[in-house]
């Protein structure tokens, strides 16, 4: 879970905590990093949803502005050039 930190490491983690914060911080410092902790992960778990989004998003207009082009190559009217044969007429 924390990677390279073993047991030891912790217990003296803790002991130093205790002895720096004492025993009735100590409860409201690990609550304050746990709320911490969580709004790091929620922000983070947006900015990635925005993210997708937006990637999604581009795709998208990426593969319309080639289906038009692809359109026009092929000599199909868009909309804009039927509105004006429609006006011609």
């Amino acid at each position: 879970m924390f990677g390279s930190i073993g047991g030891p490491e912790l217990i003296i983690i803790f002991v130093v905590a205790l002895l720096i914060f004492g025993p009735r911080k100590l409860p409201d410092l690990g609550r304050a990093i746990g709320r911490g902790m969580a709004e790091f992960r929620k922000a983070a778990s947006d900015l990635r949803h925005t993210l997708d989004t937006e990637v999604a998003r581009d795709e998208r207009a990426r593969a319309e502005a080639a289906g038009r082009k692809s359109e026009k190559e092929r000599g199909a009217p868009d909309a804009a050039d039927a509105g004006k044969q429609s006006e011609s007429d």
